[in-house]
């Protein structure tokens, strides 16, 4: 299950801006997997070194783990000017400092403390977790437990806003709400049977699944039905990753990476130059989008009609699970650590190694 979180992702989508990769202090031999950004702050969560602070888009990195007794950090979310930290075993915490110290765990009434992902609505935090959904709408002070209509011990990896609608994607489907999670409805309703949803988009009243080994499905009223949009792709497509770019949606899978322009109806491969297509994450940063695969990073500036390997900078073979996006500058998670382009990677810089 591990992987499978791993693979899960977020862009923070913003315009492009030219700069180059430095190498600064970080912790060696991690996996950096979940960022946040704050105002001028970047957090970054590794899997076992804790966090880390940049205020200078990585030219310098600090560790922030005063007060943080779990140093496998799943999961971080900004609300207000609170950094929330999800945590595998030891719950959630929080700081009011940027990390200069950390609230000792936040998990009254929190009874799962294995957080795999953390989504702000409004005044609620809500934490997908190894066994359901909880919820605090004091930042962190109470937490309650929203599982009614969800199964026992239902592994939650990720959570999307639409509006009033909240989505889960778990090992078992996708559930909704529309009370905040006082109950949850399964809407699966043209989905496999128990399929695992790796990755949900929401693209004004259309949201999108991309499954494990099932392809992509689609949404026109909020999961009450769901139709499989995979014509173009091959059959038991795993699709890891789902990207908008203006009218556009990408999906990155186990063959490549597909456009679709006309929500799914009809999807094209655009592979030309990605010679490793187990593509795992995609960014949009202005127009340029990139691919993250098990061999490293892949640019493409024409909507994937070409690609280029732009990886200078990475260590070969690379396995790229997770971007993000901060005013230009683009930080892709690895296996090996995180790395910063500022020149859309023409160079990187390891960061965190």
């Amino acid at each position: 299950m591990k992987k499978f979180f791993l693979l899960l992702f977020f862009v923070i989508s913003i315009a492009t801006l030219q700069a180059q990769w430095v190498r600064t202090n970080g912790p060696k031999g991690h996996f950096f997997i979940s960022l946040a950004v704050s105002g001028n702050n970047l957090f970054a969560g590794t899997d076992n070194s804790g966090i880390f602070l940049t205020t200078d888009n990585g030219a310098h990195w600090t560790a922030v783990n005063n007060g943080l007794t779990s140093k496998y950090v799943n999961a971080l979310t900004v609300k207000d000017s609170i950094v929330f930290a999800g945590t595998n075993g030891r719950g959630v915490f929080l700081t009011t400092d940027n990390g200069a110290n950390w609230t000792a765990a936040v998990n009254n009434g929190l009874t799962n403390t294995y957080v795999l992902a953390l989504t702000v609505s409004g005044s609620n935090i809500f934490a997908g977790t190894s066994s359901g959904v909880f919820l605090t709408t004091d930042n962190g002070a109470n937490w309650t437990a929203v599982n009614n209509g969800m199964p026992t011990n239902t592994v939650v990896g990720s959570i999307a806003v639409s509006g009033s609608n909240i989505f889960a994607g778990t090992a078992r489907g996708v559930f909704i709400t529309t009370d905040n999670g006082t109950k949850w409805t399964a809407v699966n309703n043209g989905l496999p049977t128990n399929t695992a949803v790796r990755s949900i988009l929401v693209s004004g009243s259309n949201v999108f699944t991309g499954t494990d080994g099932g392809g992509v499905f689609l949404t026109t009223d909020n999961g009450t039905n769901w139709t499989a949009v995979n014509n173009g792709m091959p059959a038991n497509t795993g699709v890891r990753s789902l990207a908008l770019s203006g009218s556009n949606i990408f999906a990155g899978t186990n063959g490549g990476v597909f456009i679709t322009t006309d929500n799914g109806d009809h999807w094209t491969a655009v592979n030309n130059g990605l010679t490793n297509t187990n593509v795992l994450a995609l960014a949009v940063s202005g127009s340029n989008i990139f691919a993250g695969t098990s061999s490293g990073v892949f640019l493409t500036t024409d909507n994937g009609a070409n690609w280029t390997a732009v990886n200078n900078g990475i260590p070969y073979n690379t396995f790229v699970t997770s971007f993000a996006v901060k005013d230009g500058y683009i930080f892709a998670g690895t296996e090996r650590g995180a790395f910063l382009t500022t020149d859309n990677g023409a160079h990187w810089t390891v960061i965190i190694y």
